[in-house]
């Protein structure tokens, strides 16, 4: 891959996307991640304002740490970059003495876990409205179309989505030309929404390397049956979850009067 063109044809692309659309920059939840670190040193490139938000709830001290780093990174290196620190534990706690538990503690985490990130969602389109800005999506091509792993309404409720046709491999070629921190480029990629610090492979089952592999074997005509051991459970792991997060990757069903009714 030509690196170098990408950043250019999407910085452009995102620069393009806010004049046509009459806004005024880009809102960018920075997490500590590569997906993250990527999108909003994009965003920055354009020259339109940015607003970068660290919006802990309950976070661990090393994911917050990466994330003050590359926010000060990018000010230094863009003056079109500004920050806030939205801390919304306590909103949470709120939230979460609130309501009801199921009676399957699974089932309850996975809820409030998804809600972090409804939380953050809230947030961003907050800020997004009053500084008549863009909410940046910051998923990419094995999360939002392989497995689904992302949060229906939260990290997926966005305006545009620059790196949404990288595979995770591409978005460390592309943050590693750019210069991202090592900190962040060294991390093990997580969704930060679990109180335990759980990595995505640790949900997931499989590495983004892996699942890369497999969707493009599956782009290829593979099937499960074409492999044996590791390879073939990788598969298995991947359609398993694009099947379980079909209504996440597909848009949602709208139903169409028929004519006779009309």
């Amino acid at each position: 891959m030509n690196s170098e063109k990408i950043i250019l044809s999407i910085t452009q692309w995102l620069k393009n996307y806010s004049l046509k659309s009459n806004t005024e920059g880009y809102v960018v939840g920075v997490s500590g991640g590569i997906d993250s670190a990527l999108t909003s040193t994009l965003c920055a490139k354009t020259g339109l304002p940015l607003l970068c938000l660290e919006m802990p709830i309950f976070q661990k001290k090393n994911e917050i740490s990466r994330s003050k780093k590359h926010i000060e990174w990018l000010k230094k290196n863009f003056k079109n970059v500004s920050s806030k620190n939205i801390d919304l534990s306590d909103s949470f706690d709120s939230f979460r003495n609130s309501i009801d538990n199921s009676s399957d503690e699974k089932k309850t985490l996975l809820a409030l876990a998804n809600t972090r990130s409804r939380f953050r969602m809230l947030t961003l389109y907050y800020y997004a409205s009053i500084r008549n800005s863009i909410v940046v999506g910051t998923g990419n091509k094995v999360e939002d179309f392989g497995v689904g792993f992302y949060t229906k309404y939260g990290d997926g409720g966005v305006d545009i989505s620059p790196i949404a046709d990288l595979f995770k491999s591409e978005v460390f070629k592309l943050a590693k030309k750019l210069n991202i921190i090592d900190d962040i480029i060294q991390a093990k990629p997580t969704d930060g929404l679990w109180d335990d610090g759980r990595t995505d492979e640790d949900q997931i089952g499989a590495s983004y390397n892996e699942l890369e592999w497999a969707m493009i074997e599956m782009e290829n005509g593979k099937k499960a049956q074409n492999f044996k051991g590791r390879k073939k459970e990788i598969f298995k792991i991947l359609k398993k979850f694009n099947k379980q997060n079909l209504h996440k990757i597909q848009p949602i069903p709208i139903y169409k009067v028929p004519e006779k009714y009309k």
